[in-house]
């Protein structure tokens, strides 16, 4: 028999976050999987919990996971734990938790902390439906044309460094304007945490009022924009048809999907029929 992968939500910060399950699941293992040993020995040592640890991070995670698995496959329980929230979630993980299904090992999910949800609960925005991005991208370029493909009518969920927010905040505000609200959530859980509402044009003010505000863990909640509807009256494929006498498919029906707002991947298909 196989052992158990349990993949373990440790605290964001407040080390009393911590479930009564997952320290359950930490005492029993035979082995903790940890992003860093050193992290994860705080909170272990914390709860008095006494356990061989070992690391999977993202620059030894094949190698690591090739031993959690064989060990799994001797019969012996592991929980994976990342340095703060969720595995797998913009956290190593997600290759040991996919080679264990493959192995047929069982996986079993502790749920608990996420800065993400931790983040868009305190948001207030109304919406049944979010976009969780990560991280974006650190060159600037990189990330400005990441942004392109975000103004979506629900709300976005950005993680972010110290050393990068202000730059990100900067480039939030040229793509989507001063008056589109922003919750800059940073330092959640902990003793210095502080969650700011505010609009775009006033977020870098906010920022630069206290100087620890450039520092501590981030996490930023982009308001939704507007819904965007095909224009009144305006006939999509009537506008495909008439692009397609001098462009090519793909190009027409970028530029059909700019004038009429209906989706270009629909008019892309359309345009495909079109041309045969």
């Amino acid at each position: 028999m196989s052992g158990i992968l349990y993949v373990v939500a440790t605290p964001i910060g407040n080390l009393a976050d911590a479930s009564p399950r997952a320290l359950d699941a930490l005492r029993a293992a035979d082995l903790v999987a940890c992003e860093d040993t050193r992290t994860s020995r705080t909170l272990l040592a914390c709860h008095g919990i006494a356990a061989r640890t070992l690391a999977l991070h993202q620059h030894n995670e094949r190698a690591a996971s090739a031993k959690l698995l064989a060990a799994l496959r001797e019969g012996k329980n592991i929980a994976l734990v990342s340095d703060a929230g969720t595995p797998a979630v913009s956290d190593p993980g997600a290759f040991l938790i996919e080679a264990a299904h493959r192995a047929g090992v069982r996986v079993i999910p502790l749920p608990g902390p996420s800065a993400a949800i931790t983040a868009l609960s305190a948001a207030g925005f109304a919406a049944g439906q979010f976009l969780f991005a990560g991280f974006l991208p650190p060159a600037r370029g990189a990330r400005r044309k990441a942004l392109e493909a975000l103004d979506l009518p629900y709300p976005v969920v950005f993680y972010e460094a110290p050393h990068r927010v202000r730059e990100a905040l900067e480039d939030l505000l040229a793509r989507f304007g001063a008056a589109r609200e922003i919750v800059i959530a940073r330092e959640l859980t902990k003793k210095f945490e502080e969650i700011a509402r505010l609009p775009l044009g006033e977020a870098q003010a906010w920022l630069e009022a206290q100087p620890h505000r450039q520092q501590g863990e981030f996490v930023l909640v982009l308001a939704p924009g507007a819904e965007k509807r095909p224009a009144a009256g305006m006939d999509a494929a009537r506008v495909l048809g008439l692009l397609l006498e001098a462009l090519p498919a793909s190009e027409a029906a970028r530029l059909a999907a700019r004038i009429t707002g209906a989706p270009r991947n629909a008019l892309y298909k359309m345009a495909l029929e079109l041309s045969k």
